[in-house]
């Protein structure tokens, strides 16, 4: 065990004394791994980005909550069929929470009523269009995961009332009212003043997904009097985590009562989850992870190659050295552990320069895009670090498997 240790820490001096010795030449060696590594970390960065960023605006669907629509969240070819279903009512939440309300220990939890619309939010010169106007109940913040940054939401007075109250997302609170808070003031939504109640907090979009940030939150009764006096929207029901299945189950039923569904009949509604989205989201994740692991792989393939004809140079360059080495009694392990050792020190210092390039490159496009979710951490790190380790043996091991086995008198008479 002694000499094992011995052998290494020898042979580490010596290929710390030859990179030395050889500065260019380990720069333009190390380059290809340096390069590999670098689009390694990136594309791990931008995979574990690319699931944040999918997390952070999918929690505005809620990992907890059912959404009783008209369409289901999929592609459909028989939409006809579909079309032809009579409107989801937002009176159903009311006979949902009576339900909850006599089956406490069901897995249904809370029921909403939501309803929606495109509109044009103004206040005076400042106008922003296309603004997801979302009309509800007072429970809405009990199953929504977004924060508030300032104010409140709307009570149960406001909502029963139909008072001209809103909160506003944060971009269009940065729109409207840039510099100042817009607690308190008013703005204008089809020729009616509302009064700003609350401000939610930023949230983020990511790939045009569901955002609270160009939103606007306004009790239900106000927004059928302001938008439509058809009752049509959907309700979103809140479950018990872990009874995902239970809940879908129940809820089925119940809908199915509510509508007047004989047996023989078909549900003319959806139940939709976040799962459903996730769903179609994998294939293209999966699709940009694939084709980024190729691209990554192929540039490490290049840095390897690199690693292995600079090594088998270096053996030829040595071959003396070598047999001399051997005549004074050393042995194969010696001679295959110190070009082994080399060839990963190459790459360890490659790898090590390449993740600080990476941590640099996603510092700058986490500051120039904001909006991407770059998440460079210490697993990345490892993982660079691990795949130079493995990089530096692959590549290396072939020219010291040859140098080890030279034979001493050939080597010595080497020109």
């Amino acid at each position: 065990m002694r000499r094992l240790l011995y052998e290494f820490t020898e042979a580490l001096r010596i290929a710390f004394a030859q990179i030395r010795a050889n500065k260019m030449r380990s720069a333009l060696t190390a380059l290809g791994v340096i390069i590999g590594i670098v689009a390694v970390t990136l594309m791990g960065t931008a995979i574990r980005g690319i699931d944040v960023g999918v997390d952070r605006s999918m929690a505005g669907f809620g990992d907890d909550v059912l959404y009783v629509t008209k369409w289901p969240w999929r592609d459909v070819e028989d939409w006809w069929n579909y079309r032809n279903r009579r409107p989801i009512k937002t009176d159903y939440a009311n006979q949902i929470k009576q339900w909850i309300a006599e089956h406490p220990d069901g897995p249904l939890k809370l029921a909403v009523p939501t309803a929606n619309r495109s509109s044009t939010i103004i206040r005076g010169e400042y106008r922003v269009n296309n603004i997801w106007t979302l009309g509800t109940s007072a429970d809405y913040p009990r199953m929504s995961k977004t924060d508030i940054k300032e104010g409140r939401f709307f009570n149960e007075f406001e909502d029963q009332a139909g008072r001209n109250v809103i909160m506003i997302g944060y971009d269009v609170a940065d729109a409207l009212f840039p510099g100042q808070s817009p607690i308190g003031q008013t703005v204008r939504i089809r020729d009616q003043v509302f009064e700003v109640i609350g401000v939610a907090a930023r949230q983020g979009s990511f790939l045009g997904m569901f955002s609270w940030d160009s939103m606007v939150a306004m009790p239900l009764t106000t927004f059928r009097r302001n938008f439509a006096s058809v009752d049509n929207g959907e309700v979103r029901v809140q479950f018990e985590a872990g009874r995902l299945d239970e809940a879908k189950d129940e809820l089925r039923g119940l809908m199915r009562r509510i509508r007047g569904l004989g047996p023989e009949q078909r549900d003319d509604f959806e139940i939709n989850e976040q799962g459903t989205i996730r769903e179609q989201l994998d294939p293209i994740k999966n699709g940009i992870a694939l084709a980024g692991l190729f691209i990554t792989g192929l540039a490490l393939f290049v840095g390897a190659i690199g690693i292995m004809n600079i090594t088998y140079v270096s053996v030829k360059e040595r071959t003396k050295e070598i047999g001399t080495r051997k005549a004074l009694g050393a042995r194969r392990r010696t001679i295959l552990l110190q070009f082994l050792i080399e060839a990963v020190s190459i790459c360890l210092i490659g790898g090590a320069v390449g993740l600080g390039m990476a941590g640099l490159l996603a510092t700058v496009v986490g500051a120039v895009a904001p909006s991407f979710p770059l998440q460079f951490s210490t697993s990345l790190v490892v993982v660079g670090l691990t795949i130079s380790v493995l990089t530096g043996v692959l590549s290396g091991f072939a020219p010291a498997w040859q140098a080890s086995k030279l034979d001493p008198v050939v080597a010595l008479r080497y020109e």
